[in-house]
């Protein structure tokens, strides 16, 4: 369990540690560590709440440090939400209502108007709130849209002006030129591997015949990114950020961006893109999957391949066709559409995934490999740019990135 007592350091006080172990392990553990008072009792009884079997403020039965239990009843989480937000910092706050949720039932009580409005708005409580979507009570719509609108407002703050200034770049910069106009515009990579018959050994250098840069971005050619999201269950952190980087990048009037969710049905949300909330409360977490189905709708709205980026964002476990499948995606990469495979957008890592549809899709060049939010931006650059993703990926490895490649 998580609380604000971090790791106890060695030099600290006796007095310190005791209290501290006391917070640990509960009420069990009083007469061996010291009683609390003031707003050490209170923290205590919001852990006791959460933590403690029955709710009544002792570790479990083994005298243990405290475990799952069902300590708190319907009509004192309103308060029990208020009480932890004064107690822990918001990191510890939106650890222990991820546990509430799985331990509490809190996923039913935020059903409630009166829950939501006591909650901290966060990435994992967006994804509880949209797995619930179908089923909740109008009253409590309002208050739920409050909650991710606080929550895609932060992600905006972080993550809109980066990308559109990465994004941005890499539009200049895709259009391949054996004239550049500036040294910046040079691509010394290309210009090496280009010019390698023309090393001198006795000079140690290459002397360049031909340059390899970067065009301006031509004003009339608009690229195309298409994502494909996957709204399955293990994939609603992913499905939040996407949405959200999807608003960001239809917003550029340098690309035209489409947005489609999918399950066994595809649904087209690029209309709502202008608002992340409407497409977050589009999408329905759960249910089957059909990847095939997803793929087939989204190669009838691409007309240029070659200025085409497909981003997929799933955990490839197919319910449709799966040779169709990847047929589909051969086909889309040998028309020149770059296309892209992630097993989740989060700062989680990637899920549990289907490997042997990972390895097919590698095997055809295209690899399966998960992205943190922080790392989408240069990730579209080097799509938007026809770079290899395979050897994007690798660098990422390389440099200690995650996500399981």
């Amino acid at each position: 369990m998580t609380t604000a007592t971090h790791d106890i350091p060695a030099a600290a006080a006796p007095e310190e540690r005791l209290r501290r172990w006391r917070l640990v392990l509960g009420a069990a553990a009083e007469a061996d560590c010291a009683g609390l008072a003031g707003a050490d009792a209170g923290m205590d009884a919001a852990l006791a709440a959460l933590y403690d079997n029955g709710g009544g403020g002792g570790a479990d039965d083994t005298g243990g440090p405290r475990s799952a239990g069902l300590g708190a009843s319907a009509p004192r989480v309103a308060r029990w939400l208020g009480d932890i937000r004064t107690y822990f910092p918001s990191s510890v706050v939106r650890v222990m209502q991820a546990d509430a949720v799985e331990r509490l039932g809190l996923d039913r009580l935020l059903l409630e108007p009166e829950m939501l409005d006591a909650v901290e708005p966060d990435v994992h409580l967006v994804g509880t709130l949209l797995s619930l979507n179908q089923v909740m009570p109008q009253r409590a719509r309002e208050s739920a849209r409050a909650v991710v609108r606080a929550v895609v407002r932060d992600l905006e703050r972080r993550l809109a002006q980066r990308t559109r200034s990465v994004v941005r770049g890499a539009l200049d910069r895709s259009a391949r030129t054996h004239r550049p106009r500036r040294a910046a515009d040079i691509d010394w990579n290309g210009t090496i591997r280009r010019n390698l018959q023309h090393y001198l050994p006795e000079h140690g250098t290459i002397v360049p015949q031909n340059l390899v840069g970067y065009g301006r971005r031509t004003h009339g050619v608009q690229r195309h990114v298409t994502l494909a999201i996957d709204q399955s269950g293990s994939m609603a952190e992913s499905v939040v950020y996407a949405s959200v980087f999807g608003a960001v990048l239809g917003s550029m009037r340098t690309l035209r961006t489409s947005l489609v969710v999918f399950d066994t049905a595809v649904v087209d949300l690029t209309e709502e893109l202008s608002d992340p909330v409407e497409v977050l409360f589009g999408t329905q977490l759960g249910g089957g999957t059909d990847i095939n189905r997803a793929i087939a709708y989204c190669q009838g709205l691409i007309t240029r391949p070659a200025d085409s980026v497909f981003v997929l964002i799933s955990d490839l476990y197919e319910g449709g066709i799966r040779d169709e499948m990847l047929q589909r995606v051969a086909a889309m990469t040998a028309a020149g559409v770059q296309v892209v495979v992630l097993l989740a957008l989060s700062d989680e890592g990637a899920p549990s995934y289907d490997r042997d549809n990972a390895a097919a899709l590698a095997a055809m060049g295209v690899p399966a490999f998960a992205c943190t939010p922080d790392a989408f931006p240069e990730l579209m650059a080097a799509a938007i740019q026809g770079h290899s993703m395979t050897a994007w990926a690798e660098r990422r490895q390389d440099h200690g990135a995650d996500g399981d490649r």
